[in-house]
Parts: C-alpha cells; structure tokens; sequence
C-alpha cells in the first residue's frame, strides 16, 4: 500500500515529571529526551509501519535543528519531502506526568507545506490513503488525489477554504481546538469521527449513520498520551484503504493508538512490521 502524510514538524523536548509545574515552581524532571514530532511526523512514522511505505509532505526552516528533524525523521523510515522555509523550525516543550498526560508549550509558527512550494505533488495521484494534518487549500487540494483522504479537524478553516471531498473527518468531542463544525463544509465528509480518548468514541457517517466505538486497552501500563490521537487518525486512513468496514477501521485505529500510549513519546511503542500484520489481519476486513 502507498500512503502519505501533508502536515507539520514540531522539535519536542520531552519531559517527565511527578506533576507539571505550577506558576513561580521549579520540578525536577525524571527522564528527558528529545525528537522531531508533531501531528504530522507521528502519523507519517505511523503509517510508514502500518504500510511499509511513507512519502511526509512537509516544510522545515533552514536551520540546524530543520536539517536533523530530516534525518532523524527519515531514519524512522518514511520518506521526507520537505520545502525549506528561512524562518526557524517550530520547536515544543511536552511534559508527561505521572498518569501520562502530557503538557504542550509550542515555541514558534508552525511551517506547513503550501501546494506552490516545489514538491513532488504529483505522486499523490492513485496513492491509496492520506492524512492531511497540516497546509494550506492548495496543499489539500493536492492530497485529494489520493484513493482515500482523512483530515484532523484542526484545521477547519483549512478544509472549508479547499472545499474538497473527504473520505473521513478525526475530530475531539472535548478539545475546543479540535472540534468538528459540521455547518463549515459544503460537502459533508464520509465519515466524521469523534473521539474520547480513553472512552473510546463516536461517528457519523454521510448517510446518517451514527454509532459508538469501543476503546481499546493498551497492551501494557499507559505511559504517555503523546501522539495516540495522531496515531489513531494515521490507522484509521490505513484501514480505510485497505477496505474495512466502519467498525472494523474504527477498532484497528483505537489499537493504533492503544499501541503509542503504551510506550514513551510518540515512537517508543513495540508496535512492529510482525505484530502488525498479525493485528491488521485479525480486525480488517468486511464487517
């Protein structure tokens, strides 16, 4: 299967604490590390182990830590496809605390791919699933190519502005930033999703189908919320494409992102090649 992702990179430094800090407080942190992340990169490593193939659409400052976001991104196998901007590449500060949850600071404007910037748009003609989770109305307009396309709801504005047809829409029923405005779009999408994190969700389909979907308990202890939203929307694009009814591509994307929080920061899950084949043939399929 050939997938893509147009979206965003973000440098996080990742913190573990007891509690994020409160105003004028200093907390020592447990465990630090640091890599590229952002919606975009998450479902772009995602979708690179789900299908074994990853194009990343994306745009980079041309600074040192833009040229080690590339490599170190393209180390975890997709491949990256980036427009060099002259501003600096946008970085984070993410504290997970003890029950997981992780706390976001952002340090700059987000760089985001643009359908004029010199990129191979044309290989999204015929590639089978796309998330979109950052640019502008040319950029969507470009992933509409592919076989399937499925959107995070961040970017409302986005996909109002390009007026395309959407296979599935990933929304939050709680975060204000990630909710979905269903009179914003003059062509409703396939599918609208609504998720809950650990409650699991629920759906609206273009017909007016409505449902629940059940979560799914991660394979060990919950360690770290980063990312499982972004990995649950890259497994719902993969399970589309590969077919799957509603319900089952709803099931596969609450493992996918099951499998992130159970493992540190957005890549440190034991969600293999191997494992995953076994998953995808145990809950694709017709329902």
């Amino acid at each position: 299967m050939r997938t893509a992702v147009v979206g965003h990179v973000e440098w996080v430094e990742f913190a573990r604490v007891e509690r994020v800090p409160k105003a004028g407080e200093i907390v020592r942190a447990l465990e630090w590390w640091e890599e590229p992340a952002g919606g975009g990169s998450v479902a772009a490593v995602q979708l690179f182990k789900l299908a074994g193939d990853c194009t990343f659409f994306t745009a980079l400052g041309r600074d040192a830590t833009g040229k080690r976001a590339h490599l170190e991104l393209e180390a975890l196998g997709p491949r990256v496809e980036a427009a060099r901007r002259p501003a600096t590449t946008r970085r984070g500060v993410a504290f997970i605390d003890a029950s997981g949850e992780r706390t976001i600071t952002v340090l700059g404007e987000r760089l985001e791919p643009r359908g004029d910037d010199s990129l191979p748009w044309d290989e999204l003609e015929g590639v089978d699933a796309v998330y979109f989770a950052a640019g502008d109305a040319g950029a969507l307009r470009s992933a509409r190519r592919a076989r399937v396309l499925v959107a995070t709801s961040r970017v409302m504005d986005r996909l109002a502005e390009a007026d395309v047809r959407l296979d599935a829409v990933v929304a939050s029923a709680f975060d204000p930033s990630e909710r979905y405005d269903p009179k914003a779009l003059s062509t409703p999408p396939g599918l609208v999703v609504r998720t809950e994190g650990a409650r699991g969700g629920t759906y609206t389909t273009a017909d007016g189908r409505t449902g629940r979907y059940e979560p799914v308990a991660p394979p060990g202890p919950f360690v770290d919320a980063y990312g499982g939203g972004d990995s649950f929307a890259a497994g719902l694009a993969f399970a589309m494409a590969a077919g799957a009814g509603v319900a089952r591509a709803l099931a596969f994307a609450a493992t996918c992102g099951a499998w992130c929080v159970a493992g540190r920061g957005p890549y440190g899950n034991q969600l293999t090649r191997s494992n995953l084949e076994t998953l995808a043939s145990r809950l694709l399929g017709a329902d």
